[in-house]
């Protein structure tokens, strides 16, 4: 179990913050030791694959400190579940700046020193080179702020004061439910910067209380409910000389998103905007100068959405064609556009043609090699439960598989498309990182250590199952060892059940299921209908309703694996799930006799306390669907709660709050039903550090033994 949760898993602790060198020669990365005591910034040669050290240890001691030292629990969670950036390079490749806990540092690859940049008392953040290299923008107390190299000389191009207007500057949930991970951008000469101003006035604060100090402190988070007010955004481009601003309005309707944007080129801007209820999207092109604006593209999906794990726009480099993922024929898969690169606000943008087809799922796009008219991306093709890197030409031509292990496999593309950092992992191999050049050979950059079998991790049965419509459901079921357990066996339901996870997955062997079974129990997973990674008939069968289809699969492929293995016992069986999983484990302890214990760790317990854009995109909006809204609400059905429940949540939770758990505890004791309560002080919704997770899953595991063998 120590093992387990320490930084980096069983695996250990493999390369972090892995970025390209803009010239596409190096990939860099931080190595720590287990303890995060130890780092230094390494490269790897694209072409040779030889790997030496950029930083030291004593100077990346400072520039890039360990992000499990950071004492503050949100920020913590902030940096590693956004994926913040520690550093970025200069666009000669020669340079690189470290954002150090708010400082930013400019480091000399060839001198080997670092200058320190920024020393304001409000931290810095976002920071990026302007495409000459001769600037660095970045935010500070939601302004944007430019600075130049050569001098001391900064320029504040914002100036909006207190915490409800951001300019270039990221909220909390265009970050956690759109995957905004940047809101300013330079254009292509330098010479500007479009960004996105928000306006949060309207939008209700959550209070997260730290208990600690003697005199407890409130932090008022910003967080808008279903069918609350959300922010208000637009668009601005700041002239970096000048200092002035021009504002860009693209729609009358301010109840929308603008989820992405960016430079066609010097005098075009490009932007998205999402209706509310998120099942249409409209692509403008703006010109810069006048403000004027065309929408070129526009997509609806009715009865479905849109959502930004695997819907990402990209424009190529040579001015005149994008690509856009599109869920229109039934599944996701890419399409390329194109438009007068002359004159872009010309007309529509066309379609020129589908790129690839089947019955698959796209995952993202990866990179291009323009040159070669070679576009790769990440997908699904033959088996949901893996994915794979595939490439296939602009012209529709010559589709084919870069990779064939059985297992995971993600590649991060250099800017030209040349090469590829790859990442792999299996039900038989723990994971390896090596870099490889497109069609030719691979190095090794990483190798996690023999924890398969040092740790004697078995593979779980991968089956499948069907749904009460005839879809194929797939599960995974680990047994005890053979021998180990007479009579009987109890089964532990492990369960998500949501839009945002699979839990069924050709991945390196789980190692809390893998202690469950050796104290004699069998783990089953199973995805219903509604999670992810199907086409979009599968994942929008939940569609303005949480729960109800969910469980009846759950329960379905249940029955079909008590038959097929009798050795389980039907009378002994929990269930226990974190977040949309924990939610699914009280809606089947109150919809189903079936479970004698269960485990909910941080659950939404009342859909309307869950943030607007994810909660509308799967629900619907509120005035138009209050019965399906009333129907998740597990606090309304806690009467009838069969078997024993251990309730678990973070008090600092800024995703799903601790108030789901309040009102469910309130709910319970109203209905005098018993139960178990932890709460971890502190701590969000990812639970984080050592002495947390040992602590929560022994409970879990302690909760199983006694409920399910006594």
């Amino acid at each position: 179990m120590d093992a387990l949760f320490q930084p980096g898993g069983l695996a250990g602790r493999g390369p972090e913050t892995t970025a390209w060198s803009p010239d596409g020669s190096r990939l860099s990365f931080v190595q720590r030791d287990e303890k995060g005591e130890r780092g230094e910034l390494w490269y790897v040669d694209a072409k040779t694959g030889e790997k030496k050290v950029l930083v030291s240890a004593s100077k990346l001691a400072s520039l890039d400190p360990d992000v499990n030292k950071v004492q503050n629990e949100r920020e913590k969670e902030r940096l590693t579940r956004y994926h913040v950036a520690a550093y970025v390079w200069d666009p000669d490749s020669k340079h690189l700046l470290f954002d150090s806990q708010g400082q930013l540092w400019l480091y000399n690859l060839d001198t080997e020193t670092a200058v320190q940049f920024t020393s304001a008392s409000d931290p810095s953040g976002d920071p990026k080179f302007s495409p000459d290299g001769n600037r660095v923008a970045y935010t500070r107390k939601h302004n944007l702020y430019v600075r130049t190299v050569s001098n001391n000389e900064e320029k504040q191009l914002t100036k909006d004061t207190g915490d409800n207007l951001f300019n270039g500057d990221i909220d909390w949930v265009y970050a956690e439910e759109l995957g905004v991970r940047s809101n300013y951008f330079w254009s292509p000469g330098g010479k500007e910067i479009v960004f996105l101003h928000m306006d949060e006035t309207a939008v209700p604060a959550y209070p997260i209380t730290d208990w600690m100090p003697t005199h407890p402190t409130v932090d008022q988070e910003k967080y808008p409910k279903v069918g609350d007010p959300n922010p208000v955004a637009k668009l601005g481009i700041a002239d970096v000389e000048k200092g002035k601003v021009r504002w860009i309005s693209l729609t009358d309707d301010p109840d929308t998103y603008l989820p992405r944007f960016g430079w066609v080129n010097d005098n075009v801007i490009w932007a998205e905007i999402l209706n509310r209820s998120e099942d249409k999207m409209d692509l403008y092109f703006v010109d810069a100068k006048s403000g004027k604006s065309r929408m070129v593209l526009t997509e609806s999906r009715p009865d479905a959405w849109f959502d930004f794990e695997h819907t990402e726009l990209k424009f190529l480099k040579s001015g005149s064609q994008f690509l856009w993922p599109s869920w229109r024929d039934g599944n996701m898969h890419i399409y390329l556009y194109s438009f007068d690169k002359q004159n872009p606000m010309a007309a529509d943008a066309k379609l020129e043609r589908q790129l690839e087809s089947g019955d698959y799922e796209v995952l993202g796009i990866r990179g291009v090699d323009e040159a070669a008219g070679t576009v790769f991306f990440e997908a699904n093709k033959d088996d949901p439960r893996q994915t794979h890197i595939y490439s296939v030409q602009l012209d529709g031509s010559g589709f084919k598989a870069l990779t064939n292990e059985e297992g995971l496999h993600s590649a991060i593309f250099s800017d030209d498309g040349k090469h590829y950092r790859h990442v792999y992992s299996g039900p038989q191999a723990a994971p390896t990182i090596t870099l490889c050049a497109v069609g030719g050979s691979c190095n090794p950059v990483w190798k996690a250590p023999e924890v398969i079998s040092e740790y004697g991790l078995r593979s779980p049965k991968f089956l499948e199952f069907k749904a009460d419509d005839g879809t194929t459901l797939y599960g995974r079921l680990l047994l005890p060892a053979e021998g180990t357990v007479t009579g009987k066996v109890p089964l532990i339901v492990n369960v998500y059940g949501g839009p945002a996870a699979q839990m069924v997955r050709k991945s390196m062997p789980d190692g809390f299921d893998e202690i469950l079974a050796r104290k004699g129990f069998a783990v089953f997973a199973v995805d219903n209908r509604g999670t992810p990674a199907r086409n979009r008939k599968f994942q929008t069968a939940i569609r303005h309703q949480f729960g109800a289809i969910e469980l009846k699969d759950q329960l379905s492929a249940l029955d079909q694996l008590l038959a097929q293995y009798p050795q389980l016992d039907k009378d002994r069986i929990g269930i226990w799930g974190w977040s949309n999983g924990g939610s699914m484990t009280l809606y089947a302890m109150t919809h189903s006799d079936r479970f004698r214990a269960g485990v909910a760790v941080a659950p939404v317990t009342n859909q309307l306390n869950y943030d607007s854009i994810y909660t509308e995109r799967y629900m619907g909006l509120l005035k138009s669907d209050k019965a399906g809204y009333e129907m998740s609400d597990v606090t309304k059905s806690v009467d009838k709660l069969q078997g024993a429940l251990l309730l678990v949540h973070g008090t600092s939770d800024d995703n799903v709050h601790f108030q789901n758990s309040i009102q469910l505890i309130n709910a319970l004791i109203s209905a005098g039903k018993q139960f178990r309560l932890m709460v971890y002080p502190n701590k969000t919704h990812s639970i984080s550090g050592k002495d947390a997770r040992v602590h929560l899953f022994t409970m879990i595991a302690d909760h199983f033994e006694r409920e399910l063998k006594n």
